[in-house]
C-alpha cells in the first residue's frame, strides 16, 4: 500500500526563540520520504515531502485514505487490546491518550511511524522500511510545530501550516534523519 500526492508551504513566523534541541540522529539508515500533520477532526494541516519516486493520487485523495488508515488501525488496535474490559463499537471515535494505541507499522516499502498529541493533533512520518523507532523523531517535530506554529500569533488554528521558519527547522532536522 502507497500514499502519494504533493504541495509547496511558505508563511510568515515570529524568529525571536531558537528552535528546541533536537535529538540525535538514528544513523540507521532512516530515510524520511513524507510527513503529514492532521488535527483532530481529520483536516490536513501539513503535508511535505523529501523523497517520493511516485505519485498516482491526487493529494485530496492522499489525505483522505491517510486518515481513514489512521482512525481504522486506532479502533482497531483499541477494539482488540487485551487489557481493557471495555470494548467500543469498532470505529466509533477515541478521544486522544484513550484505548490501546500503535506507534508504527511497516511494508516492503515504506514504515509509517505515528504519533497522537494530547490536543489531537496526528503526526505521521513515512521512512525507509529499516528506519528504527522514530517516537524521539516525531516528538521534536512536534516540539518544532509548538514553537513555531502554535505560537506564531499570525497562525490561525485549523488552518493549512504556512510557516517558514518551521518548514525551515522541519527540513534541517529531517536531514539529520538520514
Amino acid at each position: 500500500m502507497q500514499f502519494f500526492g504533493g504541495s509547496s508551504l511558505t508563511s510568515v513566523a515570529p524568529e525571536s526563540s531558537p528552535a528546541p534541541a533536537a535529538p540525535p540522529g538514528t544513523g540507521t539508515g532512516s530515510n524520511a520520504q513524507v510527513i503529514y500533520v492532521f488535527n483532530r477532526n481529520g483536516v490536513c494541516l501539513l503535508y511535505r515531502e523529501w523523497h517520493r519516486p511516485l505519485r498516482t493520487l491526487a493529494r485530496n485523495q492522499d489525505q483522505k485514505l491517510m486518515f481513514g488508515l489512521l482512525f481504522s488501525l486506532r479502533s482497531f488496535t483499541a477494539k482488540i487490546d487485551p487489557t481493557s474490559t471495555e470494548h467500543a463499537n469498532l470505529g466509533a471515535p477515541l478521544l486522544p491518550g484513550q484505548g490501546c494505541s500503535f506507534h508504527s507499522f511497516k511494508t516492503n516499502t515504506y514504515k509509517l511511524n505515528y504519533m497522537e498529541s494530547p490536543s489531537g493533533i496526528k503526526l505521521i512520518l513515512l521512512t525507509h522500511p529499516r528506519t528504527g523507532d522514530q517516537r524521539d523523531a516525531l516528538k521534536h517535530i512536534y516540539s518544532l510545530y509548538v514553537e513555531y506554529v502554535v505560537k506564531n500569533p499570525l497562525y490561525a488554528p485549523g488552518s493549512p501550516i504556512k510557516c517558514d521558519l518551521f518548514n525551515k527547522h522541519l527540513d534541517l532536522y529531517v536531514k539529520t534523519l538520514i
